[in-house]
């Protein structure tokens, strides 16, 4: 409630010294105290009551006004039972520190004043909350002129004091009124939400984080026309929104949850808005998706991806380049005994698509739905990903595609390129390569120096990184996520190519531990497609005949041999480098190699030898 409210309250017997222009600050509560320095007990937003029994002179009013001001409470009563008048310095202290000063009448208690507020602030405001939703509802009812999911948090804000974000299940800010809330907080309370949720926890769920309560809503539509309840809540885990409300919620009357579903219910109108206008979108995909599998001309495709461009890409003219993701999502079986838990398998297909709709976007990026260049098909249990890129610089050739058809491409609007495909090579290095030097240059070689180009490909790590914590809160023990990413191709007859690229590199990120893993194109030609693969009790008598010798006698001796031997790898064998590296004097490591040559019954001087050490401390 308002200050100005109470003092339009005539049985409060409230008169206004000061601050006139501050009686819109809202009262979220009361505190009586007659301490020299109540900080203690402020959080803000109070109504502080006070009988002046903390004054003893003049000099007393400034500082127990400052401390107030900086607590920031709503404002000051003082009584007149005490003193009579209100003292003159504590008027002027007020008005210094701009904070709205009361005298209450002898005649009035303080209780009547704490029991009026208090009522006010929680169970009477029932009828103007409803009054709040109701608003809105007719606002999101008369159709996208209604402002969207903003306007409502915005009346969260202006009538019910409480701010409140729009997060999608990766903690993405989708709305939210004032200040944005930091990515890192956002992960982490989508987080907090998929945790509880995949235990049965019932909703709203409370997270404590950095000193600040939190309260997460589900956002679904339980509403007319609402899709039916998922049988598993592992369905719609992944893709559910949440409405995060600065405060805890556990304190509060029936009426006020009640209202706080309602909202929820309303956003949940504009997620179904959005969800069906990726329809488009996703049936382009699909479109694209069965020519190529179906080993279509190059020519059809092109004129598909010629009718995609616009829609994903508004305004850009050309065809751009594209590249293929590959998602997955697989559960082991289900509990029947488990919160949620029902017997039968899930389909993966549609929640692995709506998953990578959302990976997919910037995690940077709120507001408007950034999904709108992002076309994801399912077939199966896999969700493929069709992602346009800006055109870059003109590519080196590559081999991804086993077809040439510059003739059907040039016809279709696409540039020609004689193998049809464009690796991230000299001119579109990945974010972890050296700039200017070509995949495949000899080693040593260096290009002409030019200015890098912005890379806009995607990577498979870059895809992850943000999402990582709160997807494997909402997989728990039981769900799985993989993904691969493919080279960009600039031609229709490529994009087969990068299709079946990016599906290999989805079952290397599958081969590996852990519960979200991803893989890119480049790693299909390194061992690192390799080692996945090795069994487990190869890799552990693999590394156990090389490495066992050097770590009993580290643990012996403290010789450290093991860093000095990956130290030694890393320099490519230099002395001078791996010295410098671990401040040590070159005789010093020629022993420490000579000792681990002795331990192993290896050279390393020889490439065999160091090729398979290499290899024993990555897979260990």
């Amino acid at each position: 409630m308002r200050l100005r409210a109470l003092l339009e309250t005539d049985a409060l017997g409230l008169r206004l010294l000061g601050g006139q222009d501050e009686l819109d600050r809202t009262v979220r509560g009361v505190m009586t105290t007659d301490l020299r320095d109540p900080s203690r007990y402020l959080s803000g937003g109070e109504l502080v009551l006070t009988g002046l029994a903390w004054r003893r002179d003049a000099s007393d009013s400034e500082p127990f006004v400052r401390i107030l001001a900086g607590a920031g409470v709503a404002g000051l009563a003082a009584g007149e039972a005490e003193l009579g008048d209100i003292p003159a310095d504590l008027v002027e202290a007020c008005d210094h520190h701009r904070l709205p000063l009361f005298a209450v009448h002898e005649t009035v208690a303080f209780a009547t004043i704490t029991e009026h507020v208090v009522r006010q602030v929680s169970g009477e405001r029932a009828g103007d909350l409803a009054a709040v939703v109701d608003r809105h509802r007719r606002l999101m009812t008369s159709g996208p002129a209604g402002g969207g999911p903003e306007v409502v948090l915005d009346l969260l804000t202006s009538d019910l004091d409480l701010r409140a974000w729009v997060l999608s299940p990766t903690g993405r800010q989708i709305a939210g009124a004032g200040t944005p809330l930091p990515g890192p907080l956002g992960a982490t309370l989508a987080g907090h939400h998929l945790a509880a949720t995949r235990t049965g926890r019932r909703a709203p769920h409370r997270a404590a984080v950095a000193g600040t309560t939190y309260s997460l809503f589900p956002i679904r539509n339980t509403g007319r026309g609402a899709v039916p309840a998922a049988r598993d809540v592992r369905e719609s885990v992944l893709s559910d929104w949440l409405l995060a409300v600065e405060a805890d919620a556990s304190d509060w009357p029936a009426a006020r949850l009640d209202l706080l579903q309602g909202v929820t219910q309303l956003i949940a109108v504009e997620r179904d808005r959005r969800e069906a206008a990726r329809t488009v979108r996703r049936r382009l995909a699909q479109e694209v998706l069965e020519l190529v599998q179906a080993g279509a001309a190059p020519a059809e495709i092109a004129a598909r991806l010629r009718v995609a461009a616009p829609v994903l890409l508004p305004g850009l003219g050309v065809a751009p380049q594209w590249q293929v993701v590959v998602a997955r999502v697989d559960w082991t079986a289900a509990d029947a005994t488990a919160p949620g838990g029902v017997p039968g398998d899930i389909a993966g297909g549609p929640v692995a698509q709506a998953l990578l709709e959302e990976i997919l976007v910037d995690p940077a990026v709120s507001g408007p739905d950034s999904a709108d260049r992002i076309a994801v098909a399912h077939t199966g249990e896999e969700a493929i990903a069709l992602v346009p890129l800006p055109a870059g610089p003109t590519p080196l050739p590559d081999t991804v595609g086993d077809a040439t058809d510059t003739d059907a491409d040039a016809d279709a609007g696409l540039p020609a390129d004689g193998d049809g495909a464009v690796r991230e090579t000299g001119t579109r290095a990945p974010a972890a390569a050296g700039a200017g030097t070509g995949a495949g240059a000899k080693p040593g070689t260096v290009a002409a120096p030019t200015a890098a180009p912005q890379d806009p490909a995607l990577h498979a790590d870059a895809l992850l990184a943000a999402v990582r914590e709160p997807l494997s809160a909402g997989l728990a023990d039981d769900g799985r996520l993989t993904l691969g990413v493919s080279a960009a191709v600039h031609s229709a007859e490529g994009l087969r190519g990068a299709l079946e690229e990016a599906r290999h590199a989805r079952r290397v990120a599958a081969a590996r531990p852990g519960r979200v893993c991803a893989a890119g194109h480049h790693e299909l030609a390194s061992h690192v497609l390799l080692l996945p693969f090795v069994p487990d009790d190869v890799r552990r008598a693999f590394t156990a005949r090389l490495l066992d010798p050097l770590r009993d006698y580290d643990r012996r001796h403290r010789a450290e041999l093991i860093e000095t031997l990956e130290a030694f790898l890393d320099c490519d064998g230099s002395w001078t480098r791996c010295a410098a590296r671990l401040h040590l004097h070159v005789n010093t490591l020629r022993y420490r190699v000579g000792r681990i040559e002795q331990l192993t019954g290896r050279d390393l001087s020889r490439l065999e030898d160091k090729l398979d050490f290499f290899l024993a401390l990555r897979m260990s």
